[in-house]
Order: C-alpha cells, then structure tokens, then sequence
C-alpha cells in the first residue's frame, strides 16, 4: 500500500471511503503519554469521523470513532497491517516532493 501525503481532511475522507472493509493498525495519542494501539476494519465513513472496529479479547468485538482532522495532525496514525508502512503522512512530518 502506497503511503499517501494529505494536506485536507477531504483527501482523508476520500481516501478511506475506498478503504471500508479493510484492516489497519490504528495507533491513537489519548494524551498523558498514553498511546493505545489496535488492530481493526474500517466499518463506515462519515462527514467528521470514521469507525473502525476492534477485535477485544475473547471474541468481543468494539467500535471505536476517530476524527478525520487528528490522522490530518497525526495524533491518530493508520499503518498497513501487512507491512506496518503508515497509510497517510501525518501534516507537518512532510518531506520535499521526491
């Protein structure tokens, strides 16, 4: 999976909404150094937020919701779970064009 560059949170929307039904690593900044990490599908799309169901222990299964404008910031980051490569580039972690 290519990583992709994003400068709007439409480029996100959009771009995940071809993604429904796939897997990824989610890896969450809760604040107060607490970071949470997680394996899921993308479920549905929505004009602010994205869910993403879990896998929870002993068959369990959560929704979790996560704001377009925070993958934008990188305070919640999406990775490939194959090759563990970031899915979007967080804004302001940008390089210069290749």
């Amino acid at each position: 999976m290519e990583e992709l560059a994003v400068n709007h949170v439409e480029e996100i929307h959009e771009h995940l909404s071809q993604m429904v039904g796939q897997r990824v690593k989610v890896k969450a900044n809760m604040g107060r150094t607490r970071v949470i990490e997680r394996m899921g599908t993308i479920k549905t799309v929505h004009p602010v937020v994205f869910i993403v169901e879990v896998n929870e222990r002993r068959g369990r299964t959560s929704r979790q919701s996560y704001q377009y404008v925070d993958v934008l910031t990188g305070s919640v980051e999406l990775f490939d779970p194959e090759s563990g490569e970031h899915i979007f580039t967080p804004l302001g972690n940008q390089s210069e064009e290749h």
